[in-house]
């Protein structure tokens, strides 16, 4: 029997495809090495932390890196007891926050000019 279209669950499914191949990143480069050597996590730790920041879950990030699920758990876990936090969003709300007093204390100041 064909199914007919969807509207709603058919926009839900196109919206939720665009958020996740979108490249708007919370956190640009320089934040994250500052996040990464702040709490001392691994290469690996890192991508999979700015992975969940922009939303994926733990099977899509397996996916996305080629790596079992259990393997993400076990990452997402050691990042947990590094940041010192016990779910994906407390970590998010961590990093935003560390990162804007590092744009406050290095990149908000600006530097005085010396004239003669």
């Amino acid at each position: 029997m064909p199914q007919l279209p969807n509207p709603i669950t058919d926009s839900f499914v196109q919206d939720t495809a665009h958020y996740k191949d979108s490249t708007s990143l919370l956190l640009n480069r320089k934040q994250w090495l500052y996040v990464q050597e702040r709490y001392n996590l691994t290469a690996r730790e890192r991508q999979i932390a700015e992975l969940i920041c922009q939303g994926l879950r733990n099977g899509s990030i397996a996916k996305h890196l080629r790596i079992r699920t259990g393997t993400v758990k076990t990452h997402i876990r050691n990042i947990y007891r590094k940041v010192h936090v016990k779910s994906k969003i407390a970590m998010l709300l961590r990093f935003v926050a560390e990162s804007k007093e590092l744009y406050v204390l290095y990149e908000g100041t600006h530097p005085t000019q010396i004239t003669d």
